[in-house]
């Protein structure tokens, strides 16, 4: 019989979340039946999504929500054979019995020399929502300027490598100087630590003066206020994230930029990438071949051990991370 560790949320987050909100538990697996493979979790993935969508998907006392690249250790299911990995939703489980509904074969040709941790990050779902932000919401052009915040985390350092690709100028912000520095060998035209700042509207402007036809939001609170003067007349905003409010006990009310929005003639959009899924097998062979051809390039906050997975959310949150945050096992 084979046992899993699983981690559960204990009770929904309440501002901050802490170590008493999550418990460690041993379960048993049942054999298979035909159609089924046991998974065994290889990497594991720590999001900022996890903080609302646990509230909006979650009942307390399930298995924390997530994705894994995990191996396949045993098959009674032909299109899964033993050895091969996928990506599986999981959440936060070392082991699990799945009918294979729920898997993702690795892309075919994945290359040895690229580390099967990407599939959770820079070939996997934040590399997807980079690029779907950038083609599907944003339609950014050559020659044109965009603004990320968040600039060095999982979507962020990828949005800015897709927009250099593509010929425009970016400009990043982040939380440390150590992260400003990485921006800047990703080839980031511009890039600002918000924390240091004397005014987020000076530096903005000062960044790019003739403003931002672009904005990939991922943060919120003052930051968004502060964007939205410096857009371009009839400028397009995707809205990715807003980790900066995720933990607001009770949920901030405002600020109004309505008038800004109409005498800009802002396009705002929110989004999330999973309403492209048919272009998802296109999509990853792109991002991979990017990353072959060195145009693509990606850094790891990796925390080895199944049993560190709720202080490496709880970093993630807090920002300790450059680049995606993954869990070795």
């Amino acid at each position: 019989m084979v046992q899993a560790k699983t981690w559960t949320l204990v009770k929904h987050f309440d501002g901050f979340p802490k170590d008493s909100d999550f418990k460690l538990k041993v379960v048993d697996l049942p054999a298979l039946k035909n159609g089924e493979v046991l998974l065994e979790a290889v990497f594991l993935s720590v999001d900022p999504y996890m903080r609302p969508f646990s509230r909006a998907q979650m009942k307390e006392g399930d298995v924390m929500i997530g994705t894994q690249v995990a191996k396949v250790l045993q098959s009674k299911n032909p299109a899964f054979p033993v050895g091969s990995h996928v990506v599986s939703g999981a959440g936060w489980r070392t082991h699990t019995v799945s009918d294979g509904a729920d898997l993702t074969p690795i892309i075919p040709n994945w290359s040895k020399d690229v580390p099967l941790s990407l599939a959770l990050g820079t070939i996997g779902m934040p590399g997807l929502t980079a690029l779907f932000g950038i083609e599907e919401v944003l339609g950014l052009q050559k020659g044109e300027t965009l603004l990320v915040n968040a600039a060095a985390g999982a979507v962020g350092t990828v949005v800015g490598q897709i927009a250099k690709i593509k010929g425009c100028k970016v400009v990043g912000s982040a939380g440390s100087n150590a992260k400003v520095a990485y921006l800047k060998e990703l080839g980031f035209d511009e890039a600002f630590n918000y924390k240091t700042v004397g005014s987020l509207d000076e530096a903005l402007k000062k960044a790019s003066p003739e403003g931002y036809d672009c904005f990939f939001e991922n943060v919120g609170d003052p930051f968004w206020t502060a964007a939205l003067e410096q857009m371009k007349l009839y400028g397009r905003i995707a809205v990715c994230g807003g980790i900066a409010t995720y933990n607001d006990t009770p949920p901030k009310s405002g600020p109004y930029p309505h008038l800004t929005m109409i005498f800009k003639q802002l396009k705002v959009e929110g989004f999330m990438q999973s309403r492209w899924e048919h272009k998802h097998p296109e999509s990853l062979k792109r991002l991979m071949g990017w990353v072959k051809e060195g145009k693509l390039k990606y850094r790891e906050h990796v925390t080895k051990g199944f049993d560190n997975m709720p202080a490496a959310f709880m970093g993630l949150l807090q920002g300790e991370n450059i680049g995606k945050a993954v869990i070795a096992v």
